[in-house]
């Protein structure tokens, strides 16, 4: 695994895999038993009390780990076997305060998902293709999103997209969450937003 991503690799469309080394990296054991998902396969996995790992990615309120070899993401409910304190709501509290739905609020909690191998969030990626809300008889929303990902096959899109669909049904007025992934368009590097790019050293 290279030390950095070089710009030709993120322009090529191989943005995934190559940042952990990028940043701090935290060591830690394993306090317990801890649930994980294989990046990039998708499956669960339990690692071990008292693995070593390597925390290299800390946004949105999950962690990226490097430990046996692989990278793993652990969720935030699982934060204390890290040693560390779940996270509060990554939704800015400002967007909270009103306590309605609306269309900024929705994309303030897109924007707290991350792909657990790019330290960039799924809408400045240029991953969110729609997003609509609409309301329902109730007097509460339904909230539909389509996104895709950088590469076809990537077996953590349905986690992706579970989060994304849990931080959504977690906003007020929201009754449903539906986030489906498609490929038409397919996903470019030039989809990465001004924000994106400053973050990947594309600029």
């Amino acid at each position: 695994m290279p030390a950095a991503t070089s710009i030709s690799s993120v322009q090529n469309g191989n943005i995934r895999g190559t940042f952990w080394q990028m940043h701090n990296v935290t060591s830690v054991e394993l306090t317990r038993d801890c649930d994980a998902v294989r990046i990039p396969a998708g499956d669960p996995v339990i690692l071990p009390a008292g693995t070593p790992v390597d925390i290299t990615q800390t946004l949105g309120g999950t962690f990226t780990v490097h430990a046996q070899g692989g990278l793993f993401r652990i969720a935030a409910k699982d934060a204390d076997a890290l040693g560390l304190e779940p996270a509060s709501n990554p939704t800015p509290q400002d967007a909270l305060v009103a306590g309605e739905l609306n269309e900024e609020l929705i994309w303030s909690a897109l924007r707290t998902c991350f792909d657990p191998e790019i330290p960039v969030n799924i809408v400045d990626l240029g991953l969110v293709y729609d997003m609509k809300a609409t309301v329902l008889p109730s007097g509460r929303s339904s909230v539909a999103v389509k996104m895709t990902l950088t590469a076809p096959g990537c077996g953590m899109g349905g986690v992706i997209a579970g989060d994304a669909q849990q931080k959504i049904q977690a906003l007020p007025g929201v009754e449903e969450a539906l986030v489906e992934i498609v490929w038409d368009p397919p996903w470019h590097h030039s989809m990465i937003s001004e924000q994106g790019r400053k973050i990947l050293g594309l600029d």
